[in-house]
C-alpha cells in the first residue's frame, strides 16, 4: 500500500510545482485556500447529504449500492479537496460530479412504492363480532 502511495506523492508534488510555476505564487496559495475551505464546508454538510441518500433509498429512488456509492464519493471528494495538490483536486471534482450524477438521477426517477412499509390488511374490511343468544 505504501509503495503505491509514494509515487503518487511525488507525482502530485511535481504536477503542483509545474502548475504553481505556470500560474504564480499568489494564485497557487489562493487555489489551495479556496479548495480547503470548499472541502471543509462539504465535509461539514456531509450528514445532510447522507440523510438525503437514506431518504432516497426509503422512497425507492436509489438502491442501497448507489446510495453507498454517492455517500462514499462525496466523502472522499470532500477529503481530497482539503488535501493540497492539483491531482487530488481533479480527483475530488470527478468524485463530486459522480455524486451529483447519482443524486440527479435519483431526483429524476419516479417515486416508487415504499418497500419498507408493511401493510396490515385491507382497508375496506370491517371486523365485526356477532353474539347469538
Amino acid at each position: 500500500m505504501i509503495v503505491g502511495i509514494i509515487p503518487l506523492f511525488f507525482l502530485e508534488l511535481f504536477v503542483s510545482m509545474k502548475v504553481g510555476d505556470m500560474i504564480g505564487f499568489v494564485p497557487s496559495v489562493l487555489w489551495i485556500l479556496l479548495t480547503m475551505i470548499a472541502g471543509s464546508t462539504l465535509l461539514r454538510l456531509s450528514p445532510y447529504t447522507f440523510m438525503g441518500n437514506v431518504m432516497s433509498v426509503q422512497m425507492g429512488k436509489l438502491d442501497l449500492k448507489s446510495a453507498n456509492n454517492a455517500s462514499m464519493s462525496y466523502l472522499l471528494g470532500s477529503v481530497f479537496l482539503i488535501i493540497p495538490g492539483v491531482i487530488t483536486d481533479l480527483l475530488a471534482i470527478l468524485l463530486l460530479l459522480y455524486t451529483l450524477y447519482l443524486r440527479l438521477s435519483a431526483k429524476m426517477r419516479p417515486q416508487q412504492q415504499n418497500r419498507f412499509k408493511e401493510t396490515k390488511g385491507d382497508s375496506d374490511v370491517i371486523d365485526v363480532e356477532i353474539i347469538d343468544e
